[in-house]
């Protein structure tokens, strides 16, 4: 009896890191369920994967609340049979100090960066112990392990994120579920320069002040983020759980 592949969803996957999350592991060999807002890209991405000869779905809206996270776990194992990872991706960032910070950009700066994940992977924990078990990968941020100046509710968001990762590690590990948070910093996709401009920066010297101001120098790339949520998705990272791991050049560990 040939194999069932396994299968992946990846939200905030019609850019950037998301992008190259779904990419990686199309190219391991998942069925992967695209989720994210932008129909357009998405088309383009899903027929990108499957001339590679990848099982490819795709489900398009907000995820901030309880009833789009049970329709989306639906409809991926309706499309491709079930789930072995979740990878809850999507986010966006406000500028601003808490002064600053209006009621609309804080709450739905929640909706989006926490309560997504956490409806997601609450809906996600029936399909994966069906499985036998599985992986949930939250992409968190450096700034959900130390602040971050005119970012209160994103850094507010991500350390939540942290700590939901936790939590539910210990819940599930039992059930050979394992739960980890990634970190990344200051990454090389198109959202640094949408971030440049609220901030009223040029982004090209934005892009040069991040990466001059990391200690190796440069930005971290979409592909490597990828890699490691492959890599903690994957069996050989099977004792790893609970874990808040920071990809970003070593700017936390200063």
């Amino acid at each position: 009896m040939a194999e069932v592949a396994p299968i992946v969803l990846v939200t905030g996957a019609t850019s950037g890191i998301g992008t190259a999350i779904a990419r990686e592991f199309a190219a391991l060999g998942y069925g992967v369920m695209l989720a994210g807002r932008d129909e357009a890209r998405g088309a383009a991405l899903r027929d990108e994967l499957e001339s590679r000869g990848a099982r490819v779905s795709a489900w398009y809206g907000d995820l901030g609340v309880p009833a789009a996270a049970r329709a989306l776990m639906a409809a991926t194992a309706a499309a491709l049979g079930g789930l072995d990872v979740l990878v809850n991706n999507a986010g966006i960032i406000h500028y601003a100090t808490a002064e600053e910070t209006t009621e609309r950009q804080w709450r739905e700066t929640m909706a989006v960066n926490l309560d997504a994940v956490f409806f997601l992977s609450r809906a996600a924990v029936p399909l994966l112990r069906k499985r036998g078990g599985g992986a949930i990968v939250n992409i968190a941020s450096d700034w959900g392990l130390v602040g971050g100046r005119r970012a209160v509710a994103y850094c507010a968001s991500k350390g939540a994120v942290v700590q939901l990762t936790r939590a539910m590690a210990l819940d599930h590990a039992g059930e050979n579920i394992r739960i980890n948070a990634v970190c990344p910093g200051d990454t090389d996709t198109p959202m640094m320069d949408v971030e440049a401009v609220q901030r009223g920066l040029d982004p090209a010297a934005a892009r040069r002040a991040a990466a001059a101001e990391s200690p190796t120098g440069r930005l971290t790339t979409p592909e490597e983020v990828a890699k490691l949520v492959a890599y903690l998705a994957s069996e050989a990272a099977r004792q790893i759980t609970g874990a808040a791991i920071p990809i970003d050049g070593g700017n936390t560990a200063g």
